[in-house]
């Protein structure tokens, strides 16, 4: 039986330049992250993950709180490296001194090499000696100094993708009932409560917008020909937006009064036309609730 792959990242670099950025990203593209592992615990912890046989790709953060643990990370990566069905890669994130010690003059964190009184310059400059061996062998290095969250993401993504996680970014859309209140999670909200309604059609009235003769009804509408196509234009033109600026998902919540007719049928056509180009799910929340309820 083939043994599949484990996807090693182990992060890495100076105090300051973006390692809970880059924890965040991997976390979104599936990674099991560990930040900061005692490094007494990580032999045991690598015994697990090869015993539970659902955990492939690993990310573990490693910083001067694990001070110790510079002294064997390089041999301990070597011998990753040579390990059967275990694909290490050690990335390696840096900043400009004068950068990071503004960032840590605008935390007011503490740096882990500075003790009481000490100058934070001379922290920074003795971590960067201390982690130069490491930088050498690194996969990856970006240096943060002139990178803001989103590209350091994009950075981290492009890199690190692989077919599974290629189209990272996915939409989820929903239809809903506003008297059910209104999706906590939902980023953009459209109210579909002014179209003609099916629910004061005796046939259609037990129907859903699942169903075609409901749709046809909804989308037979010249009000909602023209509604539906400056809407379906105006998402397609902002979702790249939300893409830019860093985010993995987008909700697209459609409401109507109890979430059975119009917000079911405009949901379904909204993900059908997005599916081409996104990774698209569609659901609907109250359809079954709303299903003898005022629409």
């Amino acid at each position: 039986m083939d043994v599949e792959e484990i996807k090693l990242i182990i992060v890495t670099g100076m105090s300051g330049a973006g390692k809970t950025v880059a924890m965040r990203s991997l976390e979104d593209m599936g990674y099991f992250c560990i930040d900061n592992m005692p490094p007494a615990l990580f032999t045991k912890f690598w015994e697990l993950v090869k015993e539970s046989g659902n955990i492939n790709k690993v990310a573990l953060v490693v910083d001067l709180r694990s001070r110790g643990f510079y002294e064997t990370i390089v041999s301990m990566i070597s011998e990753l490296r040579s390990t059967e069905n275990v694909n290490t890669k050690i990335l390696f994130l840096d900043a400009s001194d004068e950068e990071l010690v503004a960032r840590y003059k605008e935390t007011r964190r503490a740096h882990p090499l500075v003790s009481d009184g000490g100058r934070l310059l001379d922290g920074v400059k003795k971590e960067r000696q201390m982690l130069e061996d490491i930088k050498t062998s690194s996969d990856l290095i970006i240096d943060t100094t002139d990178t803001n969250t989103r590209q350091l993401r994009e950075k981290i993504i492009d890199y690190f993708k692989d077919d599974e996680n290629s189209s990272l970014f996915r939409i989820e859309v929903m239809s809903f009932g506003f008297k059910y209140g209104v999706p906590i999670d939902a980023d953009n909200v459209m109210d579909v409560r002014f179209l003609p309604n099916p629910f004061y059609i005796p046939e259609l009235k037990p129907m859903s917008g699942l169903d075609k003769p409901v749709a046809d009804y909804v989308f037979n509408n010249k009000e909602t020909q023209s509604f539906y196509k400056q809407y379906i234009k105006l998402l397609k033109s902002i979702i790249p937006g939300y893409k830019r600026e860093g985010k993995s998902s987008l909700t697209i919540a459609i409401g109507c009064t109890g979430g059975q007719h119009r917000s079911v049928a405009i949901a379904e056509k909204i993900a059908e036309d997005l599916k081409n180009d996104y990774k698209v799910e569609v659901s609907h929340r109250d359809r079954e609730k709303s299903q003898f309820g005022g629409n």
